[in-house]
């Protein structure tokens, strides 16, 4: 009974001093907000991976962005206090001065790493309508209404300086230096984050899927003056038919993807056979020095060789040089000449004039 006791004892004692043998586990430092960050980051990877990690708070911003978008979860409260913990605690070494010792050797890599560059803003839309009001009062006189600016103001949503912003980062040094019109402005860094988002936002909604993209009235050409050059300059009736293969093409075509057909028929074809989608391919003929012909669809053609597929679907190759003859057929070589010669007058009556034809 003594020796088992004593026993115990013994182990009890010793745990504390095998503890002693092992390096703690990093911790965060000991600072407002920081069960804040090990909530939230914690609910995904360690929260630990951060450290060795001194950025800007503009940086640390970003890639909490980042985290939100990929679905991290809190409050606005919440995360803006993970970004000023991590700021005021992580800051770049040059800021953190002796306190923060060199990193001796190389750190693993870590899931912020596996992030990713912050290469595109994420908008809010809180912050978007505030920097509106801050955009009404401050920029909307010489940018515009869309910030698209004017005689008096450049394009904002084409800027480099916006284009290149996230946060802030680009746009409060460029105001920070003062304006170039000699305009005063005076914002607080809040103002021109939420200044930023609303930039941002007017850049997206001029991309393709954004809510101001519409496709414009195509239809100013004269009908009459279509059908003259139908028939005439252009020699489209040497090759369609309007009670041929353009029978009804308005009907089946809206007029901007009419008029990418008259230009490039070779990415949207319609041909006497059908009014369908159906490229026609280019053909190659082949006639070797011993007199030997082929005839396909061209497969590849440079300066040393060229290939089909015959009628058969057989691939064939032969090398060019000497009286090997190569005679090249392509079904739209007629609309790339014409790229070269007719004008926007001349392409907006003939989809005037297609357009008749219901």
């Amino acid at each position: 009974m003594t020796f088992t006791r004593t026993r115990v004892l013994l182990l009890v004692g010793f745990a504390p001093w095998c503890a002693l043998g092992q390096s703690p586990a990093p911790q965060l430092p000991d600072a407002p907000n920081r069960e804040t960050v090990q909530r939230i980051c914690s609910s995904c990877h360690p929260a630990q991976i951060v450290l060795g990690r001194g950025m800007t708070r503009e940086q640390w911003g970003g890639i909490v962005s980042n985290m939100i978008s990929r679905g991290a979860k809190g409050s606005d409260e919440e995360f803006a206090e993970v970004v000023d913990y991590l700021a005021k605690n992580l800051p770049p070494a040059k800021e953190a001065g002796t306190s923060v010792a060199p990193t001796k050797k190389p750190r693993a890599p870590s899931l912020i790493d596996q992030a990713g560059a912050d290469d595109k803003q994420v908008v809010d839309e809180d912050a978007a309508a505030r920097g509106k009001t801050v955009y009404v009062a401050q920029c909307i006189t010489c940018h515009g209404t869309r910030a698209r600016g004017g005689e008096r103001g450049a394009d904002l949503v084409r800027s480099v300086v916006v284009l290149h912003d996230r946060y802030g980062s680009t746009i409060a040094p460029f105001l920070g230096k003062g304006h170039p019109e000699g305009n005063a402005i005076t914002l607080t860094q809040d103002q021109i984050v939420d200044l930023s988002h609303f930039l941002h936002q007017q850049v997206g909604n001029t991309l393709r899927t954004g809510p101001f993209n519409s496709v414009l009235n195509i239809l100013v050409g004269d009908p009459k003056e279509g059908k003259a050059y139908f028939n005439g300059p252009g020699k489209c009736s040497q090759c369609h038919s309007t009670t041929g293969d353009l029978a009804h093409i308005a009907s089946k075509y809206d007029p901007p993807i009419l008029q990418l057909k008259v230009v490039f028929p070779q990415t949207a074809a319609f041909g006497r056979r059908s009014a369908t989608n159906s490229r026609k391919p280019v053909t190659v003929t082949v006639t070797t020095a011993s007199g030997e012909s082929a005839s396909g669809v061209l497969d590849e053609i440079d300066d040393f060789n060229v290939s089909l597929h015959d009628a058969s679907g057989q691939y064939r190759s032969f090398q060019r040089g000497p009286g090997v003859k190569v005679e090249r057929h392509d079904p739209y070589a007629t609309h790339v000449a014409l790229l070269d010669e007719y004008t926007d007058k001349d392409i907006h009556d003939v989809v005037a004039y297609l357009e008749t034809f219901k």
